[in-house]
């Protein structure tokens, strides 16, 4: 999956991943409770997901089955953020980060990321 998913792809997507395969009108009934979409909206969204291969269509019912997961979906977020702003750099993207940070990290978390530090090496 090489094609970047708008916001209005995610919705959908993060429907799929939370709830497993869910027909059309599941997840249209889902959005506009969430969202305020309309039928035509969440289909037209569906066929552009289809479209890019990150989802597919099974029958019988117009069930839509995820084709990529959500770390894949993340890893590859992630890479496009450092390439476009950080000139691919994570230590760029972390110092960034941290200086726009009011708080101290919780230690849990500054031990999770000596960890993957760590398994990095």
């Amino acid at each position: 999956m090489g094609h970047k998913l708008f916001d209005s792809e995610l919705k959908v997507m993060e429907q799929l991943w939370r709830e497993g395969d869910l027909t059309a009108g599941m997840l249209a009934k889902r959005l506009a409770a969430e969202t305020g979409w309309n039928r035509n909206t969440t289909y037209t969204v569906i066929k552009k997901l289809i479209e890019k291969q990150a989802i597919e269509r099974r029958e019988p019912g117009f069930l839509c089955h995820a084709l990529i997961s959500k770390e894949q979906v993340q890893q590859q977020e992630a890479k496009s953020l450092l390439d476009k702003l950080f000139d691919g750099s994570p230590s760029l993207l972390f110092s960034a980060f941290m200086g726009g940070q009011k708080e101290p990290l919780p230690p849990e978390e500054v031990d999770r990321l000596r960890a993957l530090v760590d398994k990095l090496k």
